[in-house]
């Protein structure tokens, strides 16, 4: 049975791990600047929902036979980083055309809606075997397993704790950025944002798909 104090731990941990800088903060940021709060939050779900994901295939211990295959490794990493740049571009070419007015409460052009932000936060985590790495190191530690797998009862609590954590801190990203919409409302100020994040996009795609297993 998990403690509170470890239910506490792990539940720092994974924060800690969402709020440093990497792909998931950059979709939100963007989506939250260019198509609003209700898509921010609809991205910050999706990256909540894979983290849960995550959770579960780590506690199974599906994640480590990924972790421990190299062509399964390699096949999840070049997905992401080919996801990362495909965004990246997009956000780029975005930043780069000369449209016409913005308007709010509108998604971007490359967007439908809140369930394409949400689709695009959750790709954006699953796709991307760091987060594999990260949950087969972490969660095995908090949890008494039965061979290989964990406890039915242990991995849910678990799993929960990682989706409410998520989904707390890129849900205040989401809304803080959400907030200062008029000001991304400037064309100059969400092509700079398209421009910043586009870039951050493409180098973390590079560099995922330069990574090397573990």
């Amino acid at each position: 049975m998990i403690s509170l104090a470890q239910i506490a731990g792990f539940g720092a941990i994974v924060m800690l791990g969402a709020m440093s800088p990497g792909p998931d903060f950059a979709v939100v940021v963007r989506r939250s600047a260019v198509s609003g709060r209700l898509y921010g939050m609809a991205a910050a779900m999706g990256i909540a929902v894979g983290v849960f994901v995550w959770v579960v295939v780590a506690a199974t211990g599906i994640a480590a036979l990924l972790a421990a295959s190299a062509m399964a490794f390699t096949v999840v990493k070049v997905a992401g980083a080919a996801y990362l740049l495909y965004l990246g571009a997009r956000a780029l070419h975005s930043a780069l055309r000369s449209g016409g007015r913005f308007k709010l409460d509108l998604p971007d052009a490359g967007g439908r809606g809140a369930w394409a932000a949400f689709a695009e936060g959750l790709f954006t985590n699953v796709l991307n075997p760091k987060a594999a790495l990260f949950f087969v190191a972490l969660v095995p530690q908090f949890v008494s397993s039965v061979g290989s797998v964990a406890p039915l009862g242990e991995t849910l609590v678990l799993s929960v704790i990682a989706l409410v954590g998520t989904v707390a801190w890129f849900l205040v990203v989401a809304n803080v950025v959400g907030t200062l919409r008029k000001l991304f409302a400037r064309p100059v100020v969400r092509r700079v944002v398209d421009g910043l994040t586009g870039t951050a996009l493409i180098a973390l795609g590079v560099k995922l798909a330069a990574a090397s297993r573990p």
